[in-house]
């Protein structure tokens, strides 16, 4: 892979993972395959990639952050010399009952780039609509991270974190440019807001915001909205897969992105006293 000049091509990924986490992660590897052979430099998957358990069930424990999960992810990037983000994965906390739900960035050559604790836990009770209590087996992340890379500073988040406004802007000033948000949103709450919500977040930041996600019914009761999405930082959606599994593409135009914030300059005119301490740099 070679570092683009202004820019690079990203692929988001929508996927209907269930409880068979040897499936996921084959199908995982023939999304990654393609996306590559159509040219991608960063290739994105959705929350949960590797497992989708049925409401009430524990699932799967937790990994080590090195772990055979993580390992295959890396061994994808190397393999196809592009940067991966592997969605999110279950990572096993010592000494603690609970996991995190972590997303993890990979370059070219397989090594770890950065690793993003969900923030923001999906407790929810919308009555025969949306009911979750992610915290009941989740623990929440602390720290925002952006990530470093020859492609330009990437903001990470997952799927809650998409309805606080505060932790894009955090990311943002400093320095994010493309915001990625691997999703599992439920149908119910997607269809009113996933959209008008990945939009809102790539206005107000100047920003791309990279969404992919889960789609379909993944056991009985639990059902993802899918629309993988790719917005550009004027809010045009510039490449959606609303249903069924596969890949999108898109071109992120950095000089485009540095054009709109030069005539547009909203970042500098926050009132950083209003925002806590920065997020972490990897």
């Amino acid at each position: 892979m070679t570092r683009p000049l202004n820019g690079f091509t990203v692929a988001a990924v929508q996927m209907r993972s269930t409880s068979d986490r040897d499936r996921n992660l084959d199908i995982a590897e023939g999304f990654a395959a393609e996306a590559a052979r159509r040219g991608a430099d960063l290739i994105a998957f959705p929350e949960n990639v590797a497992e989708v358990r049925a409401d009430g069930s524990a699932g799967s424990p937790g990994e080590p952050l090195e772990g055979p999960t993580a390992r295959r992810f890396a061994a994808m990037a190397a393999r196809h010399r592009a940067w991966i983000l592997a969605g999110t994965i279950a990572l096993r906390i010592p000494r603690a009952r609970k996991k995190h739900n972590a997303s993890i960035l990979f370059a070219p050559d397989g090594s770890m780039a950065a690793v993003y604790r969900k923030m923001h836990l999906f407790d929810v009770a919308i009555p025969g609509r949306a009911e979750f209590r992610e915290s009941r087996l989740i623990a929440a992340g602390d720290t925002p991270v952006v990530a470093s890379t020859p492609l330009g500073v990437l903001g990470l988040s997952v799927c809650y974190d998409l309805r606080f406004p505060e932790l894009y802007r955090r990311l943002a000033l400093a320095g994010a440019k493309v915001l990625f948000v691997p999703s599992a949103f439920t149908a119910y709450t997607g269809r009113a807001h996933w959209t008008a919500l990945l939009r809102a977040r790539a206005i107000e930041n100047l920003a791309y915001a990279v969404a992919p996600a889960q789609w379909g019914l993944h056991h009985a009761g639990r059902r993802s909205y899918g629309h993988t999405s790719v917005i550009d930082p004027w809010g045009k959606v510039i490449a959606e897969r609303a249903n069924g599994t596969g890949v999108v593409l898109a071109r992120v135009d950095l000089k485009h992105l540095d054009r709109l914030r030069r005539e547009l300059p909203v970042l500098r005119h926050v009132r950083r006293e209003l925002l806590g301490a920065g997020p972490e740099s990897d």
